[in-house]
């Protein structure tokens, strides 16, 4: 069931976005963190400046007890006054009563807390107290679910939220323009799924960690607040509100330092949060983490090994040659002249893999690698051999002393719709209405020549793809690749997707 997600960009402290900031805040005993910057294309001697700083809060539950109330809150660290907010961050960083999630936070932090700095604040930030890492939880599962060690290679936030969540996570805007403004509604949806997805990942992980976790006696109470909490048979939120109060007097009562409550530490803060419930202090003291930045932390690191700065001026040449040698130059290895058979091929790394649907989606021959983890050795193999193109992002490529002529083009741009019109323009390849959808999207193989009627469909479908039952009434033809054996269909999803690549492709009705 979706959450009631609310989406705040908060570019003011004087706007009600960032009232609503401060009140969720002291409201949530558990918040997710991401952060989003612009990316440098070269190798940086200073930091990038983060932009955006997305805080999702969870709030409790919706009245009828099953969605989750969750406000997200955009930062838009370009415009609001970054002295004004540095307490309210910090102390949420260090704030022993919420639990922090990230992704791999560390560097945001890093990046963060050079932002501060570099823009007039004393100080950046150094630590986040009650952190707890979705990568280092979800190797906890693993190693709970499989009895085996997480892999080496950690899995994406994407990957693990497919996984978890079934959830398809979308990272086409992660490398997008992040300082130019107005953020577009496309990046604020990305921003705020991005730490969102947090909260639901640590849903699933709070069901399972749960289970076997000892807790510690109950925390003796100071005598003079049991007046406060005595209420026999009150309901947990009533129970949670009430230890908020005293929680409340306690600090009321601690000035200058002295302690009124046995086991209560008084610390100055702007936030007056609410207490963890006892499920969460058990995640809290079995895995919560701390992240602590050390001095060489916030130093860029602007520099290689000694060994790779002295490089040879051979290779140094080398290197700008092939990186200046990105644009497409002489016939594609298709072209007649060169023994192809004219019709265009490409084969996309895992970088661009996303742009493969859509040359499909245009009728264009877009294969993928035969292996899952393919080196730059397989990859221009199976270029070479099936006479491709390869297609990618990665500059590494470029420096293979065996490239042959003609065989590589890195893309450019960064969204698919673009790097769609990219590879048409380079290539000078021509689309007409006709093609659209004429390729297998799922396998990128052919269709059959001669469409199936329903009763062929079905018959083709029996025990490998559901035909809705809403078809059956329809005079549709159906389409079956001739490789996977998918079976399509000219229904509302088919429309749709001719029309956008229709407008996409600039092309007449």
């Amino acid at each position: 069931m979706e959450s009631n997600l609310k989406i705040n960009l908060v570019s003011s402290t004087d706007s009600a976005e960032f009232t609503r900031l401060k009140w969720s805040l002291t409201r949530s005993t558990v918040i997710a963190l991401d952060a989003e910057w612009k990316p440098q294309r070269s190798n940086p001697s200073s930091f990038p400046t983060v932009t955006l700083l997305q805080v999702a809060c969870r709030l409790g539950h919706a009245a009828d007890g099953d969605d989750d109330v969750s406000d997200v809150f955009l930062i838009d660290l370009t415009s609001i006054h970054l002295a004004s907010v540095w307490e309210l961050l910090n102390d949420m960083f260090v704030s022993p009563d919420v639990l922090k999630l990230g992704f791999r936070f560390k560097q945001d932090l890093v990046y963060l807390s050079s932002t501060f700095t570099q823009h007039g604040c004393e100080s950046g930030f150094h630590e986040v107290k009650q952190y707890l890492d979705i990568t280092s939880v979800y190797n906890h599962l693993q190693y709970k679910r499989f009895g085996r060690k997480a892999p080496k290679d950690i899995k994406s936030l994407s990957a693990i939220c497919k996984e978890m969540l079934d959830l398809s996570l979308s990272k086409e805007l992660q490398c997008s323009d992040w300082s130019h403004r107005p953020l577009t509604e496309e990046q604020k949806l990305y921003a705020a799924t991005d730490a969102h997805c947090l909260l639901q990942l640590f849903d699933v992980f709070k069901a399972n960690l749960v289970e076997g976790i000892t807790v510690a006696d109950s925390r003796e109470i100071n005598v003079g607040l049991k007046e406060i909490l005595a209420v026999p048979d009150c309901a947990s939120k009533i129970v949670t509100i009430k230890l908020c109060k005293a929680t409340d007097v306690i600090r009321a009562m601690t000035e200058n330092g002295q302690n009124i409550a046995n086991g209560v530490v008084s610390r100055k803060t702007t936030l007056n949060t609410m207490p963890m419930d006892e499920n969460l202090l058990k995640i809290v003291r079995k895995y919560g983490e701390r992240i602590l930045l050390k001095e060489s932390d916030l130093l860029p690191k602007n520099s290689r090994k000694k060994t790779r700065r002295r490089a040879s001026s051979r290779t140094v040449n080398t290197d700008k040659h092939l990186v200046g040698s990105v644009d497409w130059q002489g016939p594609p290895p298709w072209d007649s002249s060169l023994g192809g058979d004219g019709f265009p091929k490409f084969l996309l790394d895992v970088m661009v893999e996303g742009l493969a649907k859509h040359l499909r989606c245009v009728g264009i021959d877009a294969a993928v690698p035969q292996s899952k983890k393919p080196d730059s050795r397989e990859l221009l193999d199976q270029a070479h051999k099936e006479k491709r193109v390869l297609l990618t992002r990665d500059t590494k490529l470029l420096r293979h002393q065996d490239l042959a002529k003609n065989q590589i083009y890195r893309v450019k741009s960064l969204l698919k719709n673009e790097q769609l019109l990219e590879v048409i323009e380079t290539f000078k390849l021509k689309i007409s209405g006709n093609q659209l959808m004429s390729r297998c999207t799922k396998c990128n193989g052919s269709f059959i020549q001669k469409p199936l009627s329903i009763e062929e469909a079905i018959e083709a479908a029996k025990g490998f793809q559901r035909i809705p039952n809403c078809l059956f009434n329809k005079n549709l033809e159906f389409w079956q690749c001739m490789n996977c054996h998918q079976l399509y269909w000219e229904g509302t999803q088919y429309h749709n997707a001719v029309q956008k690549f229709m407008e996409v492709c600039k092309l007449s009705e």
